[in-house]
């Protein structure tokens, strides 16, 4: 019967933080459920309101996922939602981390972002794109690319 009790004192424990609704990792980030497309695809609809979204380190693309471990996956369905600014179909590859900044969903209270160039057929450059995988945000269509639709 000893050996029995903190058996259930922990499934107890379990149960109560999983009853939480999955709203709060470790009493910290909010997590935010995100609706997809398909499988490995976000839904997205709404075009940015301020040219620098997803552009520039202060205004980074947020995902989250990381304390789920599930960071570099949301950064992908991101990104394989987009098209070009005609429907082109993207291609992108990640070229490195960069701009640490503060974030209670970190290692040690710290980011940093992650950046990806983005083409399509018939562009000229890449685009470079900053992803937040730590923090939530509204998603939405960077300036100059539009995304997928829901059928």
């Amino acid at each position: 019967m000893k050996q029995i009790l903190p058996f259930f004192l922990v499934l107890s424990a379990i149960f109560a933080f999983s009853c939480k609704g999955g709203k709060e990792v470790a009493g910290k980030a909010k997590v935010k459920s995100y609706a997809m497309l398909d499988q490995s695809t976000f839904l997205i609809s709404k075009p940015a309101d301020q040219a620098d979204y997803g552009y520039s380190q202060q205004n980074p693309i947020k995902v989250g996922g990381s304390e789920e471990h599930s960071g570099p996956a949301s950064e992908r369905y991101f990104l394989n939602a987009l098209l070009g600014p005609q429907g082109q179909a993207v291609t992108y590859k990640r070229t490195g981390s960069c701009c640490e900044f503060k974030t209670e969903a970190g290692y040690e209270g710290k980011g940093l972002l992650d950046q990806y160039e983005v083409t399509w057929e018939g562009s000229k450059t890449p685009k470079l794109l900053f992803i937040n995988m730590y923090d939530y945000g509204d998603l939405m269509i960077p300036s100059g690319f539009t995304a997928k639709k829901d059928h």
